[in-house]
């Protein structure tokens, strides 16, 4: 019987499963502190939780810009 061998996606596995540049997902997980699940020789391995935690976190770094975008947007065409 074969037994499912567990996988731990690492920092570019994970940028590339959410198809982000890798230097958003190490800014992610480094501002917000989430820690490697476990670590195979130098290559930090996550959970599938932490992708997640990584997936809302970029999610609410995009709106909250889309917003500042828009606010500014509007500000400048009342400006003229």
């Amino acid at each position: 019987m074969l037994l499912p061998v567990p996988t731990a996606p690492t920092v570019g596995e994970i940028a590339r499963r959410l198809n982000v540049p890798l230097h958003r997902v190490e800014y992610v997980i480094r501002s917000r502190g989430i820690l490697p699940a476990a670590k195979a020789g130098n290559a930090r391995l996550f959970t599938d939780e932490d992708v997640s935690v990584i997936r809302s976190e970029l999610d609410r770094i995009d709106s909250s810009r889309d917003t500042e975008a828009r606010s500014f947007t509007r500000d400048r065409e009342v400006a003229e």
